[in-house]
C-alpha cells in the first residue's frame, strides 16, 4: 500500500499542475497570464458566472492544467457539455488524462470556426477565456472577438485577468464590459470581466 490519502493525492496533483504550468510559461510567457494556476477561489467565481441552456456547451479557451475545468464540472456542468481548447499539445494530452469525458481539443482559440466541432457552433452558452488578451495588440484582440462571435453569436465571453480596470479597449472592440467578480484570495488578486457585443 502506498499510504497516500485523498489529501495527499490532491497535494500531488497541485504540485504536478504547478510544474506543468510553469514549464509552459517558460516556453511561451505570452500565452500565459501567470506563472501559477488560478486559485480555487477564482475558479469557483468563474463557474458561478456560467450561463448555459441544457442543449448548450461551456467553452473554455486556454484551459492550461484544467483547474477552471474541474471547477466547472464540480459546479454541475456535465463533462460532455464542456469543451476546452488548448493550443499546446502536451497540455491538451494532460487535460485528456485528467478530464475524462470532456471534449478536449488541441486547437487555436483564434480559429474557433475551424477548430471547434461544427455541431457546437451556435450552441455555446458561455465562453471562458484564460488567455492574457491584454498583452496582445488590438488587431489580435479583434481576431479573438471575431473568433468567439463566429461560434457563439451575440454571447460574448468571460475573461479572467489581474487587471482591476477593463483589460480590453471594449469601445474599440464593439463590446460592452462589466466586471462581474473580484477575488483578493487569488495570487495575484484577479477579476472576472464579461464582454458582450454591442447591438
Amino acid at each position: 500500500m502506498s499510504g497516500l490519502t485523498a489529501d495527499g493525492v490532491a497535494d500531488r496533483r497541485q504540485v504536478t499542475n504547478a510544474a506543468l504550468f510553469f514549464k509552459r510559461w517558460l516556453a511561451n510567457p505570452l500565452q500565459m497570464g501567470s506563472v501559477i494556476p488560478s486559485s480555487s477561489s477564482l475558479c469557483r467565481r468563474i463557474a458561478a458566472l456560467v450561463e448555459r441552456a441544457p442543449d448548450e456547451v461551456v467553452l473554455e479557451l486556454g484551459a492550461g492544467t484544467g483547474v477552471v475545468s474541474r471547477a466547472l464540472l464540480a459546479a454541475g456542468v456535465p463533462a460532455e457539455k464542456l469543451a476546452v481548447i488548448e493550443i499546446v499539445p502536451e497540455m491538451a494530452g494532460h487535460l485528456r488524462e485528467v478530464l475524462p469525458g470532456v471534449n478536449v481539443i488541441c486547437g487555436d482559440a483564434f480559429e474557433l470556426a475551424r477548430d471547434l466541432p461544427e455541431r457546437m457552433h451556435g450552441k455555446v452558452g458561455t465562453a471562458i477565456c484564460g488567455i492574457p488578451l491584454v498583452l496582445l495588440p488590438l488587431e489580435q484582440q479583434r481576431r479573438f472577438v471575431a473568433a468567439v462571435e463566429a461560434v457563439a453569436p451575440g454571447k460574448g465571453f468571460l475573461l479572467y485577468t489581474y487587471c482591476i480596470t477593463s483589460p480590453l479597449p471594449h469601445g474599440k472592440l464593439g463590446l460592452h464590459a462589466k466586471r462581474e467578480a473580484w477575488t483578493p484570495l487569488n495570487l495575484p488578486p484577479a477579476s472576472v470581466w464579461r464582454y458582450q457585443p454591442r447591438r
